[in-house]
């Protein structure tokens, strides 16, 4: 398996150009949101070649990345690529055994056509299914009884994907990926700019035994989502359930979907409360000058106390409003040496309660900004550079 989704290798963007018709399929499956498949290395097979005509795709699979080749030849574009595949998967044989299983005639490759700009991606979708199936014949294959009742028990799930995870300095582990929550994300906040489909996944990471025992480890658990995600519902904030000793992971995701689809609604219902919160900063700070109008997030509000002007920026936290907004204000009239605005640290020592309605949250953010701007200002003379 290759490194995690993170540090997937950036595309090389040194030496000729890919061949017209190569080219074409590339960016069209680069730009298919369904399977956000990432670039790597460009090169040519050729010494001196016109055009390049190999590259390295990062493939997404079970939470991370495989990385693939694929070798087309700039001087018979017409034809397929070749695809290597990485190490650790030699027995990896995509299309022998697709031909063995009598399914050969099903394969795009069976009816490739160069300006079909969707023929890689078609490519990429097959292989990718093959090696989610390779995969999951590898690791029922394992000698551990634990682990077949758990792969017997939860591959059925759809979307599932598992691996193996061979390690030299100790036992090899076996992967789950396992999708959480059939909810439509993009209903719960409307208008959201996400392109791709927002999932949660469990992470699951067992450690291969060849002795079974009626009181088996508790599997690594991790829940891992899109960094879109993150913004609308704080995953990494979230308490899993404890495995209870004898538990299995079928009824673990059970509890857990449970438990998280409660927190994703209550995650929803909070971007109501921020708004709320922000559309009552008008009467008392005038119509904010900007606004997160989809997530709540933020808000920047123009203030003014005698002929002192300042910008008063809000951060409203996910877990509004257990937890306050934190302020940081910004003169109008101050820069420092490098002719930047002068802000302050970041104020949460305001009163707050999460009882309040917003409109005396707002009120009581006012009152204590009226003081509080006073030492700002302050501030901002002592730190401003003398003339000359």
């Amino acid at each position: 398996m290759s490194p995690s989704a993170d540090a997937a290798a950036p595309a090389s963007t040194s030496g000729p150009p890919l061949a017209p018709l190569i080219s074409a399929q590339l960016k069209f499956l680069l730009s298919n949101p369904s399977l956000p498949v990432k670039l790597g290395q460009i090169w040519s097979g050729c010494r001196n070649g016109r055009y390049a005509d190999r590259f390295t795709l990062a493939i997404p699979f079970c939470l991370d990345y495989v990385y693939w080749d694929f070798l087309y030849n700039a001087l018979y574009p017409k034809v397929a690529p070749d695809v290597v595949f990485g190490p650790g998967d030699e027995d990896f044989q995509p299309l022998v055994d697709y031909d063995d299983a009598g399914n050969g005639d099903k394969s795009c490759l069976a009816r490739w056509d160069i300006r079909d700009p969707r023929g890689l991606l078609n490519l990429v979708e097959e292989l990718r299914l093959l090696y989610i199936e390779y995969q999951k014949k590898r690791v029922a294959e394992v000698d551990d009884t634990r682990l077949k009742f758990e792969v017997d028990t939860v591959l059925a799930k759809e979307g599932i994907e598992v691996c193996m995870v061979p390690l030299t300095d100790r036992p090899d582990e076996v992967k789950f990926a396992v999708p959480l929550l059939d909810l439509d994300l993009k209903q719960l906040v409307p208008g959201c700019p996400w392109k791709f489909p927002q999932k949660i996944h469990l992470q699951a990471i067992f450690p291969v035994s060849r002795s079974y025992s009626s009181v088996s480890s508790a599997p690594r658990l991790k829940l891992i989502s899109t960094p879109e995600m993150k913004s609308f519902f704080s995953v990494d904030a979230v308490k899993l359930p404890a495995w209870v000793d004898g538990m299995c992971m079928a009824e673990y995701i059970l509890a857990l979907e449970d438990d998280l689809k409660n927190q994703v609604v209550e995650a929803s219902a909070s971007i109501g409360s921020r708004r709320r919160f922000i559309e009552a900063l008008a009467p008392a700070f005038g119509r904010p000058l900007e606004a997160d109008p989809i997530l709540c997030r933020n808000a920047t509000v123009l203030s003014i106390s005698g002929i002192f002007t300042f910008l008063v920026h809000f951060i409203i936290p996910l877990q509004f409003p257990r937890q306050q907004p934190i302020l940081t204000l910004q003169s109008s009239q101050h820069c420092n040496s490098q002719g930047i605005p002068i802000t302050s640290s970041q104020i949460n020592d305001y009163p707050w309660s999460p009882r309040w309605d917003p409109t005396e949250m707002v009120e009581r953010i006012y009152d204590f900004l009226a003081d509080e701007c006073q030492n700002f200002k302050k501030f901002c003379s002592d730190g401003v550079p003398p003339t000359k």
